[in-house]
């Protein structure tokens, strides 16, 4: 006796709901397209505003989507959008996704600092959080304040030390 088993091509009906959902995947091609992303992290930043504040000024169409960037074949920044906001500041908005935890939205609010030479970015966690910073940022115009005695929060960008005049570069 030589029964041999062999699978069939196909072990599923040609109009199941297996083969809708197997065409479906093919349709979609896999991976998002850069397009994609940045069109899905637009529209989760659009839903993401705080309605007494934000929603007031931030419309839909003010944010600005970017793909996820890969960094040695794998995610290393998530698909992001950012709303300029003005006088230098920006609202960013990402899904931070993790397996424990699955998705969450992050905002972050991004403000000049005083020196001119950089940036603070702040986490805000809730509507009350951006009310209490606006309320800091307030006397100096939407500029974070920057203390030289301080280590700097904002990254300032240091100056070049001096190596010596420039016709000695060659």
């Amino acid at each position: 006796m030589t029964d041999t088993l062999h699978s069939p091509a196909r072990a599923y009906g040609a109009d199941s709901p297996l083969a809708y959902l197997l065409d479906l995947a093919d349709q979609e091609g896999g991976a998002p397209t850069d397009q994609e992303q940045r069109d899905d992290a637009e529209t989760a930043a659009a839903h993401h505003v705080y309605a007494y504040s934000l929603e007031q000024v931030v419309d839909a169409v003010a944010w600005h989507g970017y793909p996820a960037v890969l960094e040695a074949g794998r995610r290393g920044w998530e698909a992001s959008a950012v709303a300029w906001l003005d006088g230098g500041l920006w609202l960013h908005h990402t899904l931070r996704i993790s397996e424990a935890d699955g998705a969450s939205d992050v905002l972050t609010l991004i403000v000049p600092c005083t020196c001119g030479r950089g940036y603070v970015d702040i986490g805000l966690d809730s509507e009350d959080v951006l009310m209490d910073i606006l309320t800091e940022l307030r006397p100096t115009c939407g500029r974070s304040p920057h203390d030289d005695r301080d280590p700097l929060d904002c990254a300032s960008v240091k100056t070049v030390p001096h190596i010596g005049p420039a016709s000695s570069w060659r």
